[in-house]
């Protein structure tokens, strides 16, 4: 091997070196459901810290609303680390900032928010949820029984009524939540709203399926049948405003399949993470199913769940 070639090779050698040394990753890499302490309330958010390229952190966070959004950098400073996060839909225009350590087994920092005050958060590292191909179904619940709010949880400045067997809620109000939880489970939904309204389902009280009037736009994650912020559906199968429609979603694990209106628009896609507006970030314990109610308009009128268990 001539000289050139030789310095060729362990050039080679070394860059591919760097490169895997860069991939090993940083302690602080992976997937952190965050807990904020802000003004009194426990806010759940999550965190994703990754590498791009040999020595650069990149990620995503989702604040307590809103969807995931990019971070362009996560900054290490010794034990420290920080990044920003320019305001979404938060009240104001500054960045909400971050500085944060690893602190035994998870994560502790502070935030300074969009409006100069700080506060404290803590973060653990996000739960594997087993999935499993057989599954065994358990007796189906019918969440509403077409004659009243029993078995929901009625909040102060409720706007959820029955009208002629509909589930109705006419006007932004409040969120309404399941009071049995579960873990695994197959969901039916049939509902409709009116033009430009906007609604969801969170499963688990976690992860929103989106039900929004975004009949003719191209699918996204934030648009009909989505996982907000998340999951973007193979196809938009809305239907027009005012037209009843149909959710039939399998939740095993993170593994989440959709059927809207008949159309399989997400098959067996991992939910990374929850998404804006859930009640807790406990992901690896049962959830309540919550419809959205402080956005817009909306009806159901079937609305049954199979728990499922490892068969």
């Amino acid at each position: 091997m001539n000289t050139i070639k030789t310095a060729a090779f362990i050039f080679l050698m070394a860059f591919n070196l760097t490169l895997l040394q860069g991939q090993e990753g940083h302690p602080l890499e992976g997937k952190w459901n965050l807990t904020i302490d802000q003004e009194g309330e426990k806010l759940p958010s999550w965190l994703e810290i990754r590498h791009s390229g040999t020595n650069t952190l990149i990620g995503r966070f989702t604040y307590a609303f809103g969807s995931a959004r990019p971070v362009a950098e996560i900054e290490k400073h010794g034990d420290l680390f920080s990044f920003e996060i320019p305001p979404q839909w938060e009240p104001g225009a500054s960045d909400m900032e971050f500085e944060g350590k690893i602190f035994g087994e998870g994560l502790e920092g502070t935030m300074i928010y969009v409006d100069g005050k700080t506060y404290n958060w803590t973060a653990t590292k996000s739960p594997k949820l087993p999935y499993y191909e057989k599954a065994k179904e358990g007796k189906t619940v019918k969440l509403f029984n077409g004659k009243n709010l029993k078995g929901w949880i009625i909040k102060p400045g409720n706007q959820w009524t029955v009208i002629d067997g509909i589930l109705t809620s006419s006007k932004s109000g409040v969120n309404l939540v399941s009071e049995e939880k579960f873990k695994d489970f197959k969901l039916q939904a049939e509902f409709r709203y009116p033009k430009g309204s906007n609604s969801g389902l969170y499963l688990r009280g976690r992860y929103e399926v989106q039900i929004a009037d975004n009949i003719g736009l191209e699918p996204s994650s934030i648009y009909f049948g989505g996982i907000y912020g998340l999951l973007t559906p193979n196809e938009n199968a809305a239907k027009q405003a005012g037209e009843w429609q149909s959710y039939d979603i399998t939740l095993i694990g993170r593994r989440v399949t959709i059927v809207a209106n008949g159309k399989t628009i997400i098959s067996n896609q991992n939910i990374e993470a929850m998404t804006g507006g859930a009640l807790d970030n406990n992901e690896a314990e049962a959830g309540p199913i919550m419809i959205q109610g402080d956005h817009g308009p909306v009806e159901f009128r079937k609305l049954e769940i199979t728990p499922l268990s490892k068969g």
